[in-house]
């Protein structure tokens, strides 16, 4: 390969200070790319990053600010007794009763998204796993679990804890009756974790409804896994999205 080819990669910090506003700066732009998706439904749905310094803290969005506005300065740095420590609006109950509960039980994770997206809750309503049907979906062959239970509203820990404990280790989990949750171990990759995910819901719920589905063999949707399901790849698959939201909304920098 020639040395003057572009071969993008996740940066390194100097400073914990750099990392801090790098993370902040993905997790705006996620939010952004996720307005635009159309992944907002009302004030539900939220996606965080821990801090790299204070690792039972975690960035959030804001409550009632639609993703399509979201600044880095509008960001809220939360404790780990879900008290504001930064920041000026208040934070999701349910963002701090899940993602508390993820950073906590995952310390790999570095970010979390959860919204309410219109295909994600259809296959949830079914009960259903993703199946591997098409090359993009194996990135979560056997490595994303159904949360089998919906009491309503998370707003407590504790049922924030059976999410985390039904996650176990993998990159994603559909909440039955609910939606979608996505990690990474990058902002970037539990961002395209979730944006993949909901379009594999997609795809499987207009198959399924067109007619009899052909399911790609074990051994091939293992061999598929292996090369499109690690989280570098997943921050790679992001970097068009955000490049372009950064190009051309650049006010989330503010």
């Amino acid at each position: 390969m020639s040395d003057d080819l572009i071969l993008s990669a996740p940066p390194l910090f100097d400073t914990l200070e750099e990392e801090r506003t790098h993370r902040k700066e993905r997790l705006a732009a996620a939010l952004r790319v996720f307005g635009r998706f159309g992944f907002e439904e009302g004030n539900a749905g939220h996606v965080t990053a821990r801090d790299p310094e204070l690792e039972d803290h975690f960035w959030v969005n804001p409550f009632g600010l639609s993703f399509k506005h979201v600044r880095v300065s509008d960001l809220l740095l939360v404790d780990s007794d879900g008290r504001v420590v930064e920041g000026r609006y208040h934070v999701n109950r349910a963002a701090f009763a899940i993602h508390s509960q993820i950073h906590e039980a995952r310390p790999d994770v570095v970010a979390a998204a959860h919204t309410h997206s219109t295909y994600g809750r259809a296959l949830s309503a079914l009960g259903e796993l993703l199946e591997p049907l098409t090359q993009d979906v194996c990135a979560f062959y056997r490595d994303h679990t159904l949360f089998d239970d919906y009491t309503g509203p998370v707003t407590e820990l504790q049922e924030g804890r059976r999410i985390a404990e039904t996650l176990g280790p993998h990159k994603a989990v559909i909440l039955r009756n609910h939606g979608l949750l996505t990690v990474g171990d990058t902002v970037d990759a539990a961002a395209w974790w979730f944006i993949t995910m909901e379009r594999s819901c997609q795809v499987q719920l207009l198959a399924k409804a067109a007619g009899k589905v052909v399911h790609i063999s074990e051994e091939n949707a293992l061999h598929t896994y292996r090369e499109v399901g690690d989280d570098l790849i997943g921050w790679m698959n992001f970097q068009p999205l955000h490049d372009h939201v950064r190009r051309t909304e650049p006010d989330l920098l503010d």
